[in-house]
């Protein structure tokens, strides 16, 4: 794939070292949320006692937040930055505010103290460390260059920041590997985050055009994608209340499916104009399903523990 004729050098940085609230800037604190709150649910899904390893907790929210989902926002601003000239010149890897190879230091540096903090987490902690970043390097390096698939790319992303995430917390919590139970769901969840990341690209549709990324909006255009998404996203959370109610936890089984009623109301509104309304959507639609995945980890909190006991 070429990519456009775009400078990145033509722009003389006031200075050779990138200030802090440039630096903050490029890692995205407001993305943090969503690894950080799959966090959680893992650890309330793996009925640990949160007062007697709070400590533990604190690291890990710290390790999903502003370390693995900050360095991959480096890692990701580095490798789009011919992207972000299109889509958003006033980034900081585009606009200099990041000059020279600052952008690549940061995310390499992020991923060296993002595997030590998760290797002193524990085996499986560490693991899913790894894991995490290398998808996040996977995702948008070459020769992977993983999101130019309108399939992987989403993928790839809802796995590593609601699974891996969710999976994290529990292991942390429990410092072993988790039960099948919570691995199962946190899976589905990913999966249903397939959808969510769909929408999230259709913010970029001009600039993944002209860059060659097939976003499912590029290749199906955004109406068709946005039903794609809904329908993954549903799908999802159809299997985890099939799962709650398959292994007794019929009240939760309830509950994740009146989420689901209040998200298909939302998707009707979003369907009237994908394009417009899906920045809506994301915060009203992307609220509701994820109160329903904490809501899916306070019942598998009940039922290890019940069976715990």
């Amino acid at each position: 794939m070429q990519q456009p004729p775009v400078s990145l050098e033509t722009r003389s940085p006031a200075s050779p070292v990138p200030k802090l609230g440039a630096v903050l800037e490029l890692l995205k604190p407001v993305t943090w949320f969503p690894p950080m709150w799959a966090f959680l649910c893992g650890v309330v899904s793996s009925g640990a006692n949160l007062w007697e390893r709070w400590p533990l907790a604190l690291a890990g929210i710290i390790l999903a937040g502003p370390l693995v989902c900050a360095t991959s926002q480096a890692v990701n601003d580095w490798f789009d930055r011919h992207v972000d000239a299109i889509n958003e010149p006033n980034r900081p890897i585009p606009s200099g505010r990041i000059p020279g190879r600052w952008g690549l230091w940061i995310a390499i540096i992020g991923t060296v103290i993002s595997l030590a903090w998760s290797w002193a987490l524990g085996p499986w902690v560490g693991i899913a460390g790894v894991i995490g970043l290398f998808l996040a390097w996977a995702y948008s390096a070459p020769p992977f260059r993983l999101k130019i698939s309108g399939v992987w790319g989403p993928g790839v992303v809802g796995l590593t920041y609601e699974g891996l995430a969710w999976f994290t917390g529990a292991a942390v919590m429990l410092g072993a590997l988790p039960d099948a139970k919570i691995i199962i769901i946190a899976l589905l969840y990913s999966l249903g985050a397939h959808g969510i990341m769909t929408l999230n690209d259709f913010k970029a549709v001009e600039g993944d055009r002209l860059t060659g990324i097939r976003s499912l909006p590029v290749v199906m255009g955004e109406r068709r994608a946005a039903e794609v998404a809904c329908m993954v996203m549903a799908a999802a959370q159809v299997a985890v209340i099939a799962c709650l109610w398959a292994w007794g936890l019929g009240w939760a089984a309830l509950g994740v499916a009146g989420v689901l009623g209040l998200q298909a109301l939302l998707m009707a509104r979003l369907m009237r104009d994908a394009k417009a309304n899906a920045p809506w959507y994301n915060a009203t639609g992307v609220t509701a399903y994820v109160l329903g995945m904490m809501l899916t980890a306070v019942a598998l909190a009940d039922h290890t523990s019940g069976a715990g006991g």
